[in-house]
């Protein structure tokens, strides 16, 4: 064959994707190339200059300086600078230095976070191959396997990894572990036909071979079609690359909130100026009074006690095998409305258990599950007891084996293995017992694998015993008789009938189905080294078995408690979608089963109105997992996707919750928010109990702050428009003290709350809800004004009544902080009553409430706290103001709760 030149299908690809399509002569034909010799070093040189290396794209890597100062982005941070830079301005060392403190911390905090985020696209990289076995010029020889080019003649054996994607030319027994790149759960058995019909999906090209995949059993040859970016993994790599990270729903809360706060505390600053210069104020007292306004307008302890939620929630999701990479996704839970999440492993056990056993006269049902070898084989009243000869080729055709009570091996024959242990058959000595003579591996051509061992038949004469299992019509099409009593009985066509309703029965119940035979040969005329295929007839057809990767026990429970938390499980797999409808009726999932390539089929106004009806996606690749989560984004839907394998990892990262498993790989595990370290779908749903509990607490949080931060605003300003203590009602300390005292300890404190009653009924809040309803910007804005309209009055009060302004301002000062006591226990409810026993069942409130209480007394009374304060020492009578003030807003609050539950009863 003389070769020619390979026509680029692109940068690293030959013309077409159809190789699947033409017979290996084709294929052969096509790049000009003979597989016996290869290519030319001087062609294969030629290719590699003109397309370079059979690499993946690499992610540049950001400078960690530039990556520091992109901590500076955040409005709050930008906000804290330029306070920071104000009170350099004007002398105030002491808050410029926390200020720029905290800008510090909250950088260091957000590049740390960063740093837990390694690249899904460098991790891909690390995983790829570093040599191929290729023949060239006739010679086979061992390259790197960056050099590989198209055309290239590829050999690959048990234990190696395919360099490249290619066309399979030659397979003996060759099956490969394509799990990674499909999610298929057993490895995929290959050979050499064409297939007909338009492009399958990876998992379905049974004549193809992955860049990365490893080679589980036999050997093959084949050409390479693609290489680099061309590869199904590259194209993956192109998916990441292409694949924003959506921004966490609480981050845009606080970009919000600093917008509206700074820019009502700018229009404050403009009025501020505007009188007192129509008052003949000094620029230099403005200058400071805008300071603290500034000061008192930006929550400054906000991000820190954020940070601090979310860091311990995150170590609580940890203890129970939820490892959160970046803290915001501890909120995104919340938000949760959809989980898109993998079969196997995730809603399964990911161990392949036999759960039935059809004879050709009885049916028997096997109880455990997984790999235990708890569990027995159990027959009804009636019929034969004995299953030990029905079970017995599975046990002996079997590569598996028990090390110390675990079996090791071959998913399905470690599941035959435990079978044989139910069933009373103990392996080691049975094997011994019959010693194998030759093996007939499986192989995809004939779907079968076959043992010989030496044995004695029932009058006592020696005998070569063909054991056999495989697909059930590759060995009932081969059989002469069925096992009957101890005996055989002719496999008729009523046989042969009831054999295809069993396995049709099982297979539409998930059920992977097998058959198993036995034959016996005269020694004679047995050779272990011809034919072995050809002994394989005439077979005595002894059962047939069920088998089934059972539904994780926890996970039905957890379907059920994410659907009461109005939350829709998806079955998203790479398995057949009858398996996968089985699976989701057992675990309660409900809605109707499509294949992913039916799904990209349709337009997208068809996919938006099916996708609610939809409850198992089968068959998909990786950009039909990507298109399913973009279609429910779509909806509004707040989307956490599971996955696994390479080909997970674009849609974990187009995910608003991206959640990869421990066991799978670096790539999934990069491109993730989050890790299961448990692969387990309850503790999905338990970490979104978490994020509804964090979240919760944090919106109490942040009703308290913008309490706050309103009050502070309207203070200044009511003091700048009536001229109360020279429009500046609170010094810089005293607001620094309510923000890093008393905000702060509170935050902590409702950060930290108990789960509030009926939180996982709730349904999920709406994608781009703001936490600033309109109850709550009602609520905030009157109670704000309420314990403005106090505290002035309390400051005018002690300008008019006792010593003077500074009097007024301690005792406000005084109230104010007797005022965010009640605010706190308050915050914890939109609209239920305080006054009941339940205000204080959180016992950390309960003390942060007792020590602002007498911080509160000691503001004034010690001598410390008035010279770093700048308070001034009031008596029981004053202080009794400041507590009227307290209890005045208690009511008027109350009085408020009370109407808002009246509405929403007459709603």
């Amino acid at each position: 064959m003389t070769e020619r030149s390979v026509a680029p299908g692109g940068a690293h690809g030959a013309a077409g994707d159809d190789w699947y399509a033409r017979t290996p002569a084709e294929v052969l034909g096509a790049f000009g190339v003979d597989p016996e010799a290869g290519l030319s070093a001087e062609r294969a040189a030629e290719l590699l200059r003109a397309h370079g290396p059979n690499a993946l794209p690499e992610e540049r890597r950001i400078p960690a300086w530039r990556r520091f100062l992109a901590q500076y982005r955040s409005y709050m941070q930008l906000v804290l600078v330029a306070a920071a830079i104000v009170s350099l301005l004007i002398q105030e060392w002491t808050t410029a230095v926390l200020l720029v403190v905290l800008t510090l911390l909250n950088a260091v905090v957000g590049l740390r976070q960063e740093g837990k985020a390694e690249s899904a696209m460098n991790a891909l990289q690390s995983m790829l191959k570093a040599t191929a076995r290729v023949r060239r010029q006739g010679v086979e020889a061992e390259i790197p396997a960056e050099q590989l080019v198209v055309g290239d003649i590829v050999l690959v054996s048990a234990g190696d990894q395919v360099g490249a994607d290619g066309r399979i030319v030659e397979a003996s027994a060759l099956q490969i572990d394509e799990s990674a790149l499909t999610g298929e759960s057993v490895p995929a058995a290959k050979d050499t036909g064409a297939l007909a019909g338009p492009l399958p999906t990876p998992g379905d090209r049974t004549n193809m071979a992955f860049m990365n995949t490893p080679v589980t059993h036999g050997s093959g040859v084949l050409v390479v079609t693609a290489t680099g970016a061309d590869t199904e993994l590259g194209k993956i790599s192109g998916m990441l690359s292409a694949t924003e990270k959506e921004v966490p729903p609480l981050t845009r809360e606080l970009n919000t909130l600093t917008l509206w706060i700074t820019a009502a505390a700018g229009l404050t600053m403009i009025v501020m100026f505007a009188l007192g210069r129509q008052r003949d104020q000094a620029w230099d007292a403005l200058f400071v009074s805008a300071v603290s306004l500034a000061i008192a307008a930006i929550p400054e302890a906000l991000p820190t006690v954020t940070q601090a939620i979310l860091s311990v929630g995150s170590l609580n999701l940890a203890e129970r095998n939820a490892i959160v990479k970046e803290l915001p996704s501890v909120e995104t839970l919340a938000f949760t409305s959809a989980i898109n999440s993998d079969k196997t492993g995730t809603l399964t056990m990911n161990q392949v258990t036999v759960v039935e056993v059809v004879t050709p006269t009885g049916r028997y049902t096997v109880s455990g599950t997984g790999y235990g070898l708890e569990g027995q084989v159990n027959h009804a009243a009636g019929t034969t007891a004995g299953v030990e000869e029905a079970v017995l080729p599975y046990l002996v055709t079997n590569d598996a084996r028990l090390v110390d009570g675990v079996p090791v091996g071959d998913p399905t024959e470690a599941a035959l293995l435990v079978l044989g242990h139910k069933a009373g058959l103990d392996a080691d000595a049975t094997r011994e017992r019959l010693p194998r003579l030759a093996t007939l591996p499986f192989d995809p051509g004939y779907k079968l694998m076959a043992t010989f061992h030496s044995a004695v038949d029932a009058d006592g004469r020696e005998v070569v015993r063909c054991f056999v299992k495989g697909a059930v019509p590759a060995v009932t099409t081969r059989a002469a008789t069925a096992l009957a009593g101890g005996g055989a009985i002719p496999w008729d066509a009523a046989l042969a009938e009831r054999a295809d309703a069993q396995t049709e029965r099982m297979g539409g119940e998930g059920r992977r189905v097998m058959a198993a035979a036995t034959r016996d040969l005269d020694p004679a005329g047995f050779d272990p080294a011809g034919d072995l295929l050809g002994y394989v007839t005439d077979l005595r057809v002894t059962s047939l078995v069920g088998m089934v990767d059972p539904p994780r026990e926890e996970a039905r429970d957890a379907v059920a408690g994410a659907q009461a938390a109005h939350i829709r499980v998806r079955m998203v797999t790479g398995d057949d979608v009858t398996t996968g409808a089985a699976i989701a009726r057992q675990l309660g999932i409900p809605g109707e089963a499509v294949l992913g390539a039916e799904f990209a089929a349709m337009s997208e106004e068809e996919q938006l109105a099916r996708i609610d009806g939809i409850g198992v996606v089968g068959r998909v690749a990786p950009e039909h997992k990507v298109l399913l989560a973009e279609t429910l984004k779509k909806k509004g839907e707040v989307v956490a996707m599971t996955g696994d394998g390479v080909n997970d990892a674009p849609a974990i990262k187009a995910a608003d919750i991206g959640i990869a498993m421990g066991s799978g790989t670096d790539v999934a595990k990069n491109a993730g928010r989050m890790i299961l370290s448990d692969d387990n779908f309850a503790t999905i749903v338990y970490a979104v109990r978490q994020g509804r509990r964090i979240y919760d607490n944090l919106t109490k949080y942040i009703r308290f702050v913008l309490l706050l931060l309103v009050t502070f605003v309207l203070t200044f300003l009511g003091a700048t428009v009536f001229d109360i203590a020279a429009g500046e009602p609170f010094t810089p300390p005293q607001v620094l003290w309510i923000h890093f005292v008393v905000n702060a300890s509170f935050g902590f404190a409702l950060g930290f709350d108990r789960e509030s009653p009926g939180l996982m009924r709730r349904r999920p809040r709406p994608r781009g809800e703001s936490v600033l309803t309109r109850p709550v910007l009602v609520t905030v804005g009157l109670a704000g004004l309420a314990v403005t309209i106090l505290l002035l009055g309390l400051v005018k009060l002690g300008e008019e009544l006792f010593d003077g302004v500074e009097t007024g301002q301690s005792i406000a000062f005084t109230a104010f902080s007797l005022c965010l006591i009640v605010a706190a226990f308050e915050c914890r409810s939109e609209t239920e009553s305080v006054l009941t026993p339940d205000t204080f069942d959180s016992r950390q409130m309960n003390w942060v409430a007792l020590a602002q209480l007498v911080l509160a007394v000691l503001v004034t009374q010690l001598d410390g706290f008035r010279n770093l304060l700048g308070t001034t020492r009031i008596d029981a009578r004053q202080f009794g103001w400041a507590v009227l003030a307290a209890l005045v807003l208690l009511v008027l609050w109350e009085l408020g709760k009370w109407v808002a539950r009246r509405s929403g009863d007459a709603r």
